[in-house]
């Protein structure tokens, strides 16, 4: 069910994507583009994350079988907080590791491919990104463990918000004009994802003063960003996106590495990415 509601969110935002005339992004869009996003979108609603849903369960149940609901008695929340910390948390941390290392990069690296950023790339990464994605496994761990109710909202508002981030209609920009609601928004792009916020770690080029190519990890919650020293707070939004320095590959290398392109070695795939 929970799927079904990130859907229609993530078909509301490309709706209002298309009436703004920033969905099709025609003269940065190559054919390649739309089959990875469908390629991609699909794999993340029918392929890996169930994959790992069910295999992680399937695992639990059978090492720990007296488990199964361990935790069902705890305050909804202490689970909000559980979800929080080891679920999106813990996607930060991988977000960022794969910012570090160019084995891990080629996952994540035809997300940033685009020199673009709308609702169609929210899912855009490798087809092996999400089968390694810790916090995925850690989700389907909370799961078993009786936290079930309660990720089924949390997934549903963290999903509703990294949409909404990568989205071109920038629900924010307006807010920020408006003086009395300064307070607010101070707290607002302090605790979750934020267009501008995540704009920025879009950006293209460092030298704009608003790229945070190296920072700027949050998903759900950008608290992690400020927690742990990576970000950077502009409220304004980079002119171009995508990213410097990065040799031409492949759609099929960019998707299925490192079952594509993997005999070339890490350095062939990826240049480097921007400090």
């Amino acid at each position: 069910m929970h799927s079904v509601t990130i859907l229609i969110a993530l078909l509301v935002v490309i709706l209002t994507e298309l009436a703004f005339g920033r969905f099709m992004q025609k003269e940065h869009t190559k054919l390649r583009d739309v089959i990875m996003e469908i390629f991609s979108t699909a794999n993340v609603f029918f392929i890996a994350p169930p994959l790992v849903v069910v295999g992680a369960s399937s695992l639990a149940a059978t090492l720990f079988p007296e488990h199964a609901g361990a935790l069902s008695h705890l305050p909804v929340w202490v689970m909000f907080l559980m979800l929080m910390v080891g679920e999106d948390m813990a996607q930060y941390w991988w977000h960022r590791t794969t910012h570090m290392f160019p084995l891990l990069y080629n996952l994540h690296r035809v997300h940033h491919d685009a020199d673009y950023l709308n609702s169609r790339i929210v899912y855009r990464n490798g087809f092996f990104f999400y089968f390694l994605l810790p916090s995925l496994w850690i989700a389907a761990a909370l799961v078993y463990l009786g936290l079930g109710e309660v990720y089924a909202f949390y997934i549903v508002a963290k999903n509703i918000v990294i949409i909404a981030a990568h989205s071109s209609v920038h629900w924010d920009e307006p807010l920020y004009k408006i003086k009395w609601l300064n307070p607010v928004m101070w707290i607002v792009e302090r605790t979750i994802s934020t267009p501008a916020t995540h704009s920025a770690h879009h950006g293209r080029h460092k030298e704009d003063g608003i790229t945070n190519y190296k920072g700027n990890f949050g998903n759900f919650f950008f608290l992690w960003d400020v927690l742990f020293g990576t970000a950077k707070i502009t409220r304004k939004f980079p002119a171009e996106y995508g990213v410097e320095n990065l040799n031409e590959v492949s759609g099929a290398q960019l998707m299925l590495w490192p079952l594509v392109g993997a005999s070339k070695g890490s350095k062939e795939t990826v240049v480097k990415p921007a400090e």
